[in-house]
């Protein structure tokens, strides 16, 4: 019982890390560390009034920092705050992966050191509009007649207590200055109860500037120290509100000029950390680099700035959020090009691209991805006017509500646009417990009612091998009719009845490929001939590619060219597994584009046969040559410009 129990725990652990999923409802995160591609710095400028401010900075590697908005604030501090100036501004991505929380000290150094008692709690969905809240420790909670100063506040969540936690400085009367910590409330706009003491070093000297970040389930406090030599220390835990801290008495700072304001955070796609902190007396700041947040070496000669930064902290973000606010504040003039693949944040696969003729938009129907074992529920879909910039549209369908029929494994969608009577209607036809099913809607963006009753359930005659997934919906130009293909390790067609939810008799036949056949079968015409696109290998392979025959007839027989890769990976970049597409044409153009998944980059490579269900969705150019052949395309990291 025991091995048994025990397998069980490490099968649990290890289905939690590879699924990372949302502790409450199952769905994956909203930003998937793959996905954070930039970084936002929020600092303030100096010690006058109007340099007490919020300001923004982004970085697209970590080492090269840009201001915005001309280093001008980009929150005005006189509406936020009672003091009319706010510092050390601290900036925490929630739990949600979209909610953003930020704390700051609230105050003007031109009153004084010592004549603050209150912060700053922020809130926003966005980086961009901020709600704001004062809390004045002093005048909310007893016991604080003899609070001098409120200092350096930062967030961040307890997940034993399932809150945010606020911890800051604060020093009453002659006694020196300790940090403390309080529970923000529900809606992050005041604090649960009157601060207690988090940590007190061993030698009951003052501290403050805490910067806390978790690494392998231990807690790291960086502080500043402030008695006999001041400088940087960390010490650690693994409870937050235990008062159980194991002190290093090293210093941190690799200067013996005075610091403060410390501030550690991950390097995206890597497992080193830096660590920043404020050489206050010469005005700069200096970069350490670090792995095990022990040793720590200077990289000063790595970093450039064109501002000159106090106290603040930095922010791992995604293109998207990138994207926002440099629209909101402008692109700095030396930033490098952004890269458009993948086109959706997130883990997702099987993707089915649709231009709607009733919204004249681009919509991509994928596989919700990054369930353990491909166990996914639920489909969602995105939208675009250029190709380029997608919106989440949410689920729209969702097999535990549903489809009673078929309630596990929701894979490889595909849609199709249909006018009947004057209106248009959307057949979405997807895969469900290894069946095939189809729902209907009005709109390209559902809500999708389900037909009732799987449309493929069992294996053609004469197939002994193989799933029933993966299926194509493809509409004959020259005949109007359409048709359903489907089948792992075998293609099958059927003709479609006109009410598009149900297979004509006597119609369904299987097309001879060849032994490179796995999956994904897609159907396009072009110039009077057909082109069938396939998977060969398999989505868990580095290899998972995708080749294509041509025919006269949308049934087949195929012929197939000698040389009849469309796209595979290419190693020297980092991209595998490109494979499971669908073809895009511009209407009334011959202008085609290719939309595929990869394993996610740069991680997936490295998880194994996880990488096949922790995938991206992409879009490249897909070319013909004059004889009708298919260039193969070559995949690519900067993807396609917008289209107008």
């Amino acid at each position: 019982m025991k091995k048994t129990k025990i397998s069980l725990v490490i099968l649990l652990l290890i289905s939690t890390f590879l699924q990372a999923q949302d502790k409450t409802n199952g769905i994956p995160p909203t930003v998937a560390d793959k996905d954070l591609t930039a970084y936002l710095f929020v600092y303030f400028i100096g010690n006058k009034v109007e340099e007490e401010a919020v300001n923004y900075a982004v970085s697209q590697d970590g080492y090269h920092y840009y201001s915005l908005n001309g280093n001008k604030p980009v929150i005005d501090s006189k509406i936020i705050s009672s003091t009319g100036g706010v510092r050390d501004p601290h900036i925490l991505r929630g739990e949600d992966g979209k909610t953003f929380y930020m704390v700051l000290t609230d105050m003007t150094s031109s009153k004084g050191w010592d004549s603050n008692r209150a912060m700053i709690l922020l809130k926003s969905t966005d980086l961009v509009n901020w709600k704001s809240t004062v809390v004045n420790i002093q005048t909310t909670f007893p016991g604080n007649e003899n609070l001098k100063r409120v200092w350096a506040p930062q967030t961040i969540y307890d997940a034993k207590a399932g809150k945010y936690m606020i911890y800051f400085s604060m020093q009453h009367g002659p006694e020196p200055d300790k940090i403390y910590y309080a529970y923000a409330n529900k809606d992050f706009t005041g604090l649960e109860s009157n601060p207690k003491l988090l940590f007190v070093p061993k030698s009951k000297g003052a501290c403050i500037d805490g910067d806390i970040i978790q690494k392998d389930g231990v807690y790291h406090l960086f502080y500043k120290t402030e008695s006999e030599t001041a400088g940087i220390k960390t010490a650690t835990t693994t409870d937050l509100t235990s008062g159980n801290w194991k002190e290093n008495d090293n210093y941190l700072q690799q200067t013996k000029e005075k610091v403060e304001g410390s501030s550690i955070f991950k390097l995206n796609n890597s497992e080193d950390y830096i660590l920043m902190y404020d050489v206050y007396s010469k005005g700069k700041y200096q970069f350490t680099k670090t792995k095990d947040l022990e040793n720590f070496k200077v990289i000063d000669n790595d970093i450039s700035m064109d501002f000159n930064p106090r106290h603040g902290t930095i922010l791992p973000i995604t293109r998207s959020e990138l994207k926002r606010i440099t629209d909101k504040w402008g692109t700095p003039e030396k930033f490098s090009k952004v890269n458009h693949n993948p086109v959706l944040e997130g883990y997702y696969a099987d993707p089915e691209i649709l231009y709607s003729n009733k919204t004249k938009k681009y919509y991509i129907y994928p596989t919700s991805d990054g369930f353990n074992d491909w166990s996914g529920y639920y489909f969602k879909t995105f939208s675009s006017d250029n190709l380029v910039d997608w919106k989440d549209e949410g689920i729209i369908l969702d097999l535990k509500k549903d489809v009673p029929w078929g309630t596990r494994n929701a894979w490889a969608p595909c849609i199709v646009e249909k006018k009947i009577k004057g209106k248009y209607k959307y057949f979405y036809y997807f895969t469900a417990a290894q069946k095939i099913g189809v729902a209907v809607s009005d709109n390209p963006t559902g809500p999708f009612k389900d037909s009732g009753k799987a449309i493929v359930a069992q294996r053609p005659e004469g197939i002994n091998d193989g799933q029933e997934i993966d299926p194509d919906v493809f509409t004959d130009p020259k005949t109007g009719k359409s048709y359903l293909y489907w089948g792992n390790m075998y293609m099958a067609v059927a003709e479609l009845n006109s009410d598009m939810i149900s297979l004509k008799p006597n119609t369904q036949k299987i097309i001879a490929v060849n032994p490179s056949f796995r999956e994904g079968t897609y159907v396009i015409y072009r110039n009077g001939k057909y082109y069938f696109f396939w998977s060969e290998d398999d989505t868990r392979s580095p290899n998972y590619k995708v080749r294509y025959g041509i025919s006269n007839s949308p049934t087949g027989p195929l012929e197939i060219p000698e040389n009849n890769i469309v796209i595979q990976g290419k190693p020297e970049l980092g991209i595998y597994a490109t494979g499971h597409n669908s073809v895009l044409q511009i209407p009334n153009k011959d202008e085609w584009y290719i939309t595929y998944h990869r394993f996610s980059y740069p991680t997936g490579i490295k998880m194994g046969n996880a990488g096949g269900f922790h995938r991206e969705v992409c879009i490249d150019k897909l070319e013909f040559n004059s004889d009708g052949t298919i260039k193969q395309v070559v995949p690519t990291l900067e993807g396609i410009k917008a289209i107008k």
